[in-house]
């Protein structure tokens, strides 16, 4: 490695700088607006509106991990915590007995319908609004183009367990 590839431009600098900022103080904003409308966090939020989104509201708990980049275990525990209040099931996966399927509820569903206007307001006021048509677009071109650069290389959260090379049920969910 040279010293050059050891380091950022000014401009590559400020870019990731900006993205850090922007990414903590949109969070922030949104976490506090989850919790106040339908008293979500950041990840359960998530959870719910990928099963929303998902063909017949459900997903595997690998995929699902995997898709909001969160641990297994983290994951499992958020489930319990949906789950207890109502707004997602669980259930053996009908595909592959080793693995756990969640499924949005009505009551889920619900609390999506309760939390997305506020949310979208969020995004609007704070994220969009000083940005044009084009700026968006190409945000979202740019963004698209490092979110799949980044995804051709599985998050830990997907990557296969092992354990004294035995491979349990509880390793998949």
């Amino acid at each position: 490695m040279t010293d050059e590839s050891a380091s950022l431009d000014p401009v590559e600098l400020g870019a990731y700088f900006a993205l850090i900022e922007v990414s903590s103080l949109l969070r922030h904003a949104v976490e506090l607006q989850l919790k106040e409308a339908g008293g979500l966090s950041y990840v359960q939020f998530q959870l719910l509106a990928t099963l929303g989104d998902a063909p017949a509201g459900s997903k595997r708990m690998t995929d699902l991990a995997d898709g909001v980049v969160y641990s297994r275990s983290g994951l499992t525990h958020q489930a319990g915590l949906l789950e207890s209040a109502g707004l997602v099931t669980r259930a053996p996966s009908v595909d592959d007995e080793r693995s756990v399927t969640v499924t949005i509820t009505e009551a889920g569903r619900a609390v999506l319908a309760t939390v997305f206007p506020g949310h979208i307001d969020v995004l609007k006021k704070l994220f969009l609004a000083p940005l044009g048509g084009d700026d968006v677009a190409e945000l979202a071109r740019s963004l698209t183009a490092v979110r799949d650069h980044m995804r051709s290389t599985p998050p830990r959260s997907a990557a296969p367990r092992r354990r004294s090379g035995v491979r349990r049920a509880s390793d998949d969910t």
